[in-house]
């Protein structure tokens, strides 16, 4: 929406999702399968599994998963983020994930971790997605699912 509004802004607005995107191997609830399908496309779309129950092992979760969600999930289960925030530890028999991350090369100086709950040297794919759109010097914007520069593949590479 403000990129909408402010069609002449001299900066670039950058979420970093196609490299989170492009992190992760998924599993999804048809809610999230719909929404990040429309917003990857080519052989990436191939990884992502609609489930139809809970018995899946591996829980690709984002911002809205409910503590009732989380509860019908079986014993071992690991959830992994796909959105900045983890999600809170409800289940002591299961295992969660930080959000998705990168090592920072031992190259880069001056940088330590930006997110309380990754450990030193270790960055948010969201961020580092900031940094490589910014170190390509890439002139789109990328933010929300309408953006065409959406392109993990590319993200990857770059």
């Amino acid at each position: 929406m403000y990129v909408r509004k402010h069609p002449k802004l001299k900066i670039r607005i950058v979420d970093g999702s196609s490299l989170a995107a492009a992190v992760v191997v998924m599993v999804l609830r048809e809610e999230e399968h719909s929404m990040i399908a429309g917003f990857i496309g080519g052989h990436c779309k191939e990884n992502l599994v609609l489930t139809t129950n809970y018995s899946p092992m591996i829980w690709l979760v984002g911002d809205r998963l409910s503590k009732e969600d989380q509860k019908k999930a079986r014993k071992g289960t690991l959830f992994i983020p796909f959105s900045q925030f983890p999600p809170s530890k409800l289940l002591k028999d299961c295992f969660y994930h930080t959000t998705p991350a990168m090592i920072i090369p031992d190259s880069a100086q001056n940088i330590d971790s930006c997110e309380n709950w990754l450990g030193r040297r270790v960055m948010s794919a969201w961020r580092v997605g900031g940094i490589v759109h910014a170190l390509e010097g890439w002139e789109e914007h990328e933010c929300g699912l309408e953006v065409p520069m959406a392109n993990p593949p590319r993200v990857w590479e770059a």
